[in-house]
């Protein structure tokens, strides 16, 4: 059975005597696995990838790497490369010579050189470009050609740090599917981190979602998504409706303005609970209209509308702490609402997840 790619034994960082920027954490990434460390600003996920990467030790715990304990190698004694943020390109060399860099640093042979820049080239496919110099590509071509100067050394693991926060959205989501891509015909392990939850679940195999140092939550994007265990990855992850609620009986529980819903049967035998609910998994309805057997409603007013294209959002009070969000899509065939109108929110109740505070 082979090692995995990384795995991370209880580490912990410590930077003086307050800061704790990674708390006892617990990893294990997969061969060929694109993985993606999810967070705020200061979570702690740049810091485990530094980590990973040597440019930080550990204070506590053990990194290893297909099963090789890194201890305090340095980065360059390491089987990883990393891609930031800031491409570093050299304005003054062509595409070629900016990639080939660290080969002639090394001083790999000038043909082997040759062969290894050619193929990195074409795994980001600039091969065409490889005369020109950085001022003459756009911000993705750019940041491709410092994904191909990580490719060509040919690392176990790549290590990529924010790599598309400095594009413009629309090229953004063009990258995003374009790094997928990339790392399926490389094949090697990929360990992403970013602080956006779309391309998290866009190019995720998995992902760690981190607060304040620990990781909170480890799965596939579909599971982060639909099945969050904490108010935290609920709450971070898209757009979400937090309730409180008190269980009253099995698949039963009371909202704060005393209406009881279901709410299916993954929840605890009793007590507070926090139910959440995506908005796109409420429906408005009129209040003289039946609603289907088996759904949860509640009489509220739409408070706001508003437009996005394709959806409008709705902001609804019910009695509730906080006013509903509810998504609903921008088709002829769905009815739209007033600002003011008494309508019926309704949902199923499988559709709300009981998470912990």
């Amino acid at each position: 059975m082979s090692s995995p790619a990384v795995e991370l034994r209880g580490v912990t960082k410590r930077f003086g005597d307050e800061v704790v920027a990674v708390d006892s954490l617990d990893l294990v990434i997969e061969d060929g696995e694109f993985f993606s460390l999810l967070g705020p600003s200061g979570c702690g996920k740049t810091t485990t990838l530094r980590i990973i990467a040597g440019f930080e030790f550990p204070t506590e715990g053990s990194v290893r790497i297909h099963g090789a304990e890194m201890g305090l190698k340095a980065p360059n004694e390491r089987p990883v490369n990393t891609v930031f943020q800031s491409y570093a390109l050299f304005p003054h060399m062509s595409v070629f010579d900016n990639v080939a860099f660290g080969l002639r640093m090394r001083k790999v042979e000038k043909s082997d050189v040759e062969n290894r820049v050619r193929r990195a080239l074409d795994q980001v496919q600039l091969s065409r470009r490889a005369d020109a110099r950085p001022s003459q590509l756009s911000g993705g071509m750019q940041q491709r050609v410092a994904l191909a100067r990580a490719l060509v050394n040919e690392p176990e693991v790549l290590l990529l740090d924010e790599p598309l926060g400095a594009l413009d959205l629309k090229l953004r989501q063009n990258m995003q599917l374009e790094l997928k891509d990339l790392q399926n015909r490389v094949g090697i392990t990929f360990v992403y981190v970013t602080h956006d939850q779309e391309e998290a679940l866009t190019m995720s195999d998995r992902i760690g979602v981190m607060s304040e140092g620990r990781l909170l939550q480890v799965g596939n994007s579909e599971k982060i998504y639909e099945n969050p265990e904490s108010r935290f990855v609920a709450d971070f992850i898209g757009d979400i409706n937090l309730l409180n609620a008190t269980v009253t009986a099995k698949g039963l529980a009371r909202l704060a303005n005393g209406v009881e819903v279901g709410i299916g049967d993954r929840h605890p035998g009793s007590g507070n609970v926090i139910l959440a609910l995506r908005p796109e998994r409420l429906v408005l309805q009129r209040v003289d209209e039946d609603v289907p057997a088996g759904r949860n409603q509640l009489r509220a007013r739409v408070a706001r509308r508003t437009y996005y294209g394709d959806v409008f959002y709705y902001d609804v009070e019910a009695g509730l702490e906080e006013h509903l969000e509810v998504k609903e899509e921008n088709r002829p065939d769905v009815e739209r609402f007033e600002v003011g109108e008494e309508v019926l929110v309704t949902w199923r109740p499988r559709a709300a997840n009981v998470v912990s505070d």
